[in-house]
């Protein structure tokens, strides 16, 4: 039983620390690493051991960058405290003065709208460019009795700040276990009554209908789902994508574009992109 409570941690020394820390840990999310902690000198990550292997950095484009200087070292260790891991660093947010995520031991914020996020993991708390912009698109959006569908949804604040808009009802899906647990955590947290939050993938909604999709995903799964979000996507609808950089634009909007999706707004923040999509 105590091998199921081992994680192996690293720790990355990463200069310039920004934007390197944020395409770091969005790169070390997709590749299965589940809690992150900045640090003074670059970023600490966590995986739990039996999800581990030799070759888990094989991917991570950043370290191959001649733009940043990465090195790390790694360890395995007993069960972290994620809460108190973060409390130490977690910094609540506001987005563009309408929108505060926090944690629960911060003060509440004079806002329109107010989420609560245990912070046990960096996606989808607000700090990552890509939910930021994804919050700043869902607060141009209207989403008043309309049916939503919170794709990859982290911690679940994208389906909250959906709901607390007038969204209902709201689908919330995640293929992570984690992440499926922390957002029911995150939804009874914050008084949700219309999400429900499923365990899986975009199979999930082969036979369903929204008004609008968000999904704020990596560039290889969004280009594979993206036939399903327009099946499922109800005339005059919207599709809120993120989760790539400005250089994955082109191959997006060919595809939303093949699929009759037309680009309608653009976000961006230090190289990560966020796009609004009509149909």
């Amino acid at each position: 039983m105590a091998s199921e409570n081992l994680y192996i941690g690293y720790s990355f020394k990463v200069e310039p620390r920004q934007p390197g820390n944020e395409i770091l840990i969005a790169e070390l999310g997709f590749a299965g690493f589940e809690s992150f902690v900045e640090t003074p000198e670059g970023v600490s990550a966590y995986i739990q051991k039996i999800d581990w292997n030799e070759d888990i950095l094989s991917d991570i484009q950043i370290l191959r960058s001649e733009e940043f200087k990465i090195s790390y070292t790694f360890e395995t260790i007993e069960q972290v405290n994620w809460n108190a891991e973060w409390e130490k660093s977690f910094e609540p947010i506001i987005v563009d003065q309408l929108c505060a995520v926090r944690a629960p031991f911060h003060e509440k914020f004079d806002t329109q709208y107010d989420i609560i996020i245990e912070p046990k993991m960096s996606f989808g708390t607000g700090h990552h460019e890509t939910t930021h912009m994804m919050i700043q698109l869902i607060l141009n959006t209207d989403l008043s009795n309309k049916s939503i569908l919170d794709m990859g949804c982290g911690t679940g604040v994208l389906a909250i700040l959906a709901e607390q808009k007038g969204g209902l009802p709201i689908d919330a899906i995640d293929i992570d276990n984690w992440c499926y647990l922390n957002s029911l955590e995150n939804v009874e947290r914050n008084n949700c009554n219309h999400i429900t939050v499923y365990e899986g993938d975009a199979s999930l909604i082969e036979l369903k209908k929204y008004d609008v999709i968000i999904a704020n995903i990596n560039r290889n799964t969004l280009l594979k789902d993206l036939p399903k979000y327009a099946k499922s996507l109800k005339q005059k609808g919207t599709l809120l994508l993120s989760g790539f950089y400005d250089s994955d634009i082109p191959v997006i909007e060919e595809k939303c574009n093949a699929l009759m999706l037309n680009l309608h707004e653009k976000l961006e923040r230090n190289s990560w992109v966020a796009l609004k999509f009509l149909n």
